[in-house]
């Protein structure tokens, strides 16, 4: 069916109606280095759960653009919320549509500093019985494939995320500036001194941005994982679907 935000209020009647499951795309607005847009994460977790639009059993809900992107802030054009105020607008948002007659969805996310807003969001809204609504992070969909695609132990704007969004939006990406993005690029997320993690903010550990190896990137490989992904996404969606709403509650502790 067509995304909620392209209905009226009558359509969108019959719509959330047959609605079993919804899809949430929530992302960020950041630096990706000096090939990417700043809106590759929004877009990806848009194009993705856009891919539930032809369903019936599904809404798709209007994408989240700014996220949890404060580690970021050191780089021109990252925008940003607190952890506190994202996981608030989502579990408002979620509960907004619950009042419709939608109680189960899958927030579809395409940034990793979201991930542990989006946890205590679906926690509570469980735990209140309000809806249940986990969340999805596609790149932790497709880690065997990845592994088989890229040598690269990345983490942002690396040749993952640059072939998807190579693959979803060519324009998007400035392929002359793969190698400077790989020149300043760290070879992995974070960084540790005696086991204690001192890498608080991406410039810590990355002069471009970067972390990965951006240049193996190539708009097929991104197809591949766009499709792998994505199969992934649906099967959660049927599983979901089909699941009885009295199954996602809480369990009772033994007394």
């Amino acid at each position: 069916m067509p995304p909620l935000a392209e209905h009226t209020t009558e359509t969108a009647a019959d719509a959330l109606e047959a609605a079993e499951v919804a899809v949430l795309p929530t992302g960020s607005t950041e630096q990706h280095g000096p090939a990417l847009a700043l809106g590759m994460d929004h877009l990806a977790a848009r194009a993705f759960a856009r891919t539930a639009a032809d369903r019936e059993d599904a809404v798709v809900l209007p994408t989240v653009p700014v996220g949890v992107s404060a580690h970021h802030r050191q780089f021109d054009g990252t925008l940003y919320v607190a952890e506190e105020t994202f996981e608030r607008y989502v579990r408002e948002t979620l509960a907004s549509l619950a009042e419709h007659g939608v109680r189960k969805a899958v927030v579809v996310n395409g940034h990793g500093g979201n991930s542990g807003a989006l946890r205590r969001a679906a926690r509570r809204l469980r735990a209140e019985r309000t809806a249940f609504a986990p969340p999805w992070n596609w790149w932790e969909s497709v880690d065997d494939l990845a592994d088989e695609l890229f040598d690269e132990n990345g983490g942002h704007a690396d040749a993952m995320e640059s072939s998807l969004l190579w693959h979803l939006r060519e324009d998007l990406v400035r392929a002359d500036r793969l190698e400077a993005a790989a020149a300043g690029a760290g070879d992995g997320w974070g960084e540790s001194v005696h086991g204690a993690p001192v890498g608080f903010d991406t410039i810590d550990f990355s002069e471009s941005g970067a972390v990965g190896k951006p240049t193996q990137a190539d708009p097929e490989k991104g197809e591949r994982l766009f499709e792998a992904a994505s199969e992934e996404l649906h099967a959660l969606l049927d599983w979901l679907a089909e699941r009885p709403l009295s199954e996602c509650w809480p369990r009772e502790g033994r007394r």
